[in-house]
């Protein structure tokens, strides 16, 4: 009795209701009313899963029965007229090929890691398939890391095997001879690297003939680097479970798709968000996921694509629709546009606004972190408060709460936490790995708590108010402090140095370096240092971490003990000082 009262305490919350518009949901009802009973508290739930065989390749076997609309599961494009098209058959046939080359050719068991450093190529997609077809965790990062970013990733994480394009090949070999546990380079190019196996024709010319390995609901599938305040970024595990078995559970809560339908998600392939929206809750939809390879942010191209192509979600961050309400948007008509999301930090109402006035769409706005994904939202039919991110997301109980983990009442200012206890919610993350002090340190009370201030309303709707530590969040990217002052501090020029949050009407907010100079370049000309320093942080660390502002200072604010008094320069540059 008491394992099913804990289970209507995580799946019923608040159940979503199975149809929406029109439109069953997800797979057949067969395999619906397993996960029905879940929710329901009527049966437990299962000791194995596994994304690609119970989801994916179940959408294969609907859709070889005629019962799935004859768009393709995946669509992408680069811009220059090269198109890819992928049925969920044809997404099968070719991830167990991928498959084979990661067991067979790189000699890859379950439970080894890979780190996978692709933009935005039909190859990620192929090769997230496959791990779990395999069993292997993937380790996602962003194209923009540099050679010492790498190291760090392939040594913290113990990666057997890395993917990566030809631009990035060198980047990495310059640090493997360091990572004595990397025994396999897989290269995504044309041409060959000594070294390195071609990725592509391996997976071409490999079988198909490939059985998925069995995993447990709690086995892990990905590990995510995130950002934090003091150190280097900490290893975020997810399971089966808090990324692929959590959007059967949470269903249409904030996405609402059909197998009918297509989205679109702008983020960079390093991230939760891509993901959570280009690939997980998507599939589990049987809807199409659309791909720009979008080397560069450039909203015209975004516009210009959204009139050419079905989309019919969009989901950027706020920097997105930042840029997209600058341009003159009368002059586009989007071909199927219904639904718009906006992620990573707070979009401005004045931008909700104006792209309300101009296209009739709202803009709904998703919280979350990529330790549990997605905590609240403004669905579908919800009411739209400018400035709010929504109600909490069913599978979470979401309240303001104060140091000693109180609840706070309605209306008053607190920290975000998510109740973690006496159950761990299946969506949230494992751990972070090879750090239980930081994975205790998350914990307060009863509850998760999230790093952000915000405040809930009467009916329910959060309000977030900022970070309650050092992480600057600008353009949805999460960068750390330490980070750039790490890089900068490498500067001959640079004594000391403070890194904080600026705000910035486009990014929302952008990196600000604090420097004090050493006194051999007291003299120098500061606008021409100041470019020097930036392009030392871009050429040390990921090009986005790099500081947009720098101001040259005598000394920082400091503690009695000596700490740099990083709030208060923050306060000072958001006038709150």
């Amino acid at each position: 009795l008491l394992k099913l009262q804990n289970l209507k305490l995580l799946w019923t919350l608040k159940p979503p209701n199975r149809t929406f518009h029109g439109h069953t949901s997800l797979l057949s009802s067969d395999v619906y009313s397993q996960y029905e009973s879940i929710r329901q508290g009527k049966q437990e739930i299962p000791k194995y899963f596994n994304f690609a065989s119970d989801v994916l390749d179940k959408w294969s076997e609907i859709e070889k029965a005629g019962k799935r609309p004859s768009n393709p599961a995946f669509w992408w494009v680069n811009g220059e007229g090269e198109e890819v098209k992928w049925s969920f058959e044809e997404l099968g046939f070719l991830s167990r090929k991928v498959a084979n080359v990661l067991t067979k050719e790189c000699g890859l068991q379950k439970g080894d890691r890979l780190l996978l450093i692709l933009p935005r190529i039909p190859e990620w997609w192929l090769v997230k398939v496959a791990c779990m077809r395999a069993g292997i965790t993937i380790i996602p990062g962003t194209s923009q890391l540099s050679a010492k970013d790498i190291l760090y990733r392939l040594q913290a994480s113990k990666a057997a095997c890395i993917i990566t394009t030809d631009k990035l090949a060198p980047a990495v070999d310059s640090v493997a001879s360091q990572c004595q546990l990397l025994k396999t380079k897989l290269m995504v190019s044309k041409g060959s690297r000594e070294g390195w196996l071609n990725f592509t024709e391996l997976y071409q010319n490999q079988s198909a003939d490939h059985s998925c390995i069995k995993t447990r609901i709690q086995e892990p599938m990905m590990i995510f680097f995130t950002s934090g305040t003091t150190g280097s970024p900490k290893m975020t595990q997810h399971s089966q479970g808090s990324l692929g078995f959590r959007p059967l559970l949470s269903e249409r809560y904030w996405l609402d798709l059909t197998p009918s339908q297509m989205i679109w998600n702008t983020a960079d392939t390093g991230w939760i968000l891509t993901s959570i929206a280009s690939f997980f809750d998507p599939w589990v939809f049987g809807s199409c996921v659309f791909i720009h390879n979008l080397p560069q942010t450039d909203s015209e191209v975004i516009l210009n694509t959204l009139c050419r192509f079905p989309i019919d979600a969009l989901v950027g961050a706020p920097t997105l629709f930042r840029m997209l309400v600058q341009n003159d948007l009368s002059k586009y008509k989007f071909m199927s546009l219904k639904h718009c999301v906006s992620g990573g930090e707070p979009l401005n109402p004045e931008v909700m606004e104006q792209w309300k006035s101009h296209t009739g769409l709202d803009i709904h706005e998703v919280y979350g972190q990529t330790e549990m994904g997605v905590i609240c939202s403004v669905s579908k039919g919800m009411k739209i408060k400018p400035g709010s991110m929504g109600k909490a997301a069913p599978l979470y109980d979401v309240q303001i709460v104060d140091k000693n983990a109180n609840i706070l009442p309605p209306g008053q200012q607190g920290e975000i936490a998510i109740r973690s206890k006496p159950i761990r919610p299946l969506g949230f993350f494992s751990e972070y790995l090879d750090n239980p002090k930081k994975t205790a340190e998350s914990e307060r009370g009863d509850f998760y708590v999230t790093g952000d201030r915000g405040t809930m309303d009467e009916e329910g709707y959060f309000q977030f108010i900022g970070r309650d530590d050092d992480i600057i969040i600008s353009s949805g990217y999460r960068i750390g402090p330490f980070e750039v002052e790490s890089a900068l501090i490498e500067h001959p020029a640079v004594v000391e140095t403070a890194v904080v949050s600026s705000p910035d009407p486009l990014r929302g907010e952008v990196v600000k370096a604090f420097v004090v100079l050493s006194p051999t370049f007291s003299s120098t000309d500061l606008k021409s240092l100041t470019h020097d320093l930036q392009d030392h942080v871009k050429k040390t660390t990921a090009p986005y971490k790099y500081p947009r502002k720098v101001e040259f200072v005598k000394e920082l604010p400091k503690t009695v003990t000596g700490k740099i008094k990083r709030n208060e320069l923050r306060d000072k540059e958001w006038g709150r000082i």
